[in-house]
């Protein structure tokens, strides 16, 4: 199945990677698994919707890529490499998800109208893609993608390109998963202060998790 690929001119040679489906797999485990976007995603999807909750997994999806292509360009390398820079980023990934997290937690029962409801901002395109900039989940990722998957050769800047593309493909379904789960558990919620205990426990989740990256 892999060789099928080979007649795609655009795609650099799989010979130059670890291999295909070892990378799906790292980038399905990381997509899918609990971190400050997925859980963010969670809570703005209980509480807008599956529709409102898109922008959010398209940004973060776009961000992510994005930052692999960055690392692998060498500049995000050369940025990691500059004393004090990945510690003082990664703190102000912890400090600002924190913040995030407060916000939710100290929130009013909200309306179960969407339209209504004004007490809550929502995340956005933007405000995921600039949530993966200081996401130190995002630029290990990022860093452990270039490092293992990219080979060293001529073909480096267009499997880093490749590499960034499949990421992106499979993170789409991953966060939009997330989304749906969101989505369905709203339906569970059904009063105003069933609602404010689930954004509260998100909010409790969303902090462990920043706070455990210090220690990742």
């Amino acid at each position: 199945m892999l060789s099928s690929l080979s007649f795609l001119p655009f795609l650099p040679s799989l010979s130059g990677l670890s291999g295909l489906l070892p990378f799906l797999l790292f980038a399905f485990v990381a997509s899918i698994t609990p971190g400050p976007t997925n859980i963010l995603l969670l809570s703005n999807s209980a509480r807008y919707g599956f529709r409102a909750a898109l922008p959010i997994v398209l940004g973060a999806c776009v961000a992510a890529a994005g930052i692999v292509m960055l690392v692998g360009s060498g500049l995000g390398r050369t940025l990691m490499e500059v004393p004090g820079l990945p510690s003082a980023m990664r703190w102000a990934g912890v400090i600002w998800l924190s913040y995030l997290a407060w916000q939710i937690f100290r929130a009013p029962a909200p309306s179960l109208d969407p339209q209504t409801d004004t007490s809550h901002r929502r995340l956005g395109l933007l405000g995921a893609a600039s949530l993966q900039l200081v996401n130190p989940k995002t630029w290990m990722m990022a860093l452990v993608v270039v490092s293992v998957f990219a080979g060293n050769g001529s073909e480096r800047q267009g499997q880093v390109l490749y590499l960034s593309l499949v990421f992106f493909l499979v993170s789409l379904p991953c966060l939009g998963t997330w989304a749906l789960l969101g989505a369905g558990s709203a339906r569970l919620l059904r009063s105003p202060r069933a609602m404010q205990r689930f954004n509260r426990g998100m909010a409790l989740l969303l902090l462990a998790s920043a706070w455990a990256s210090l220690w990742a």
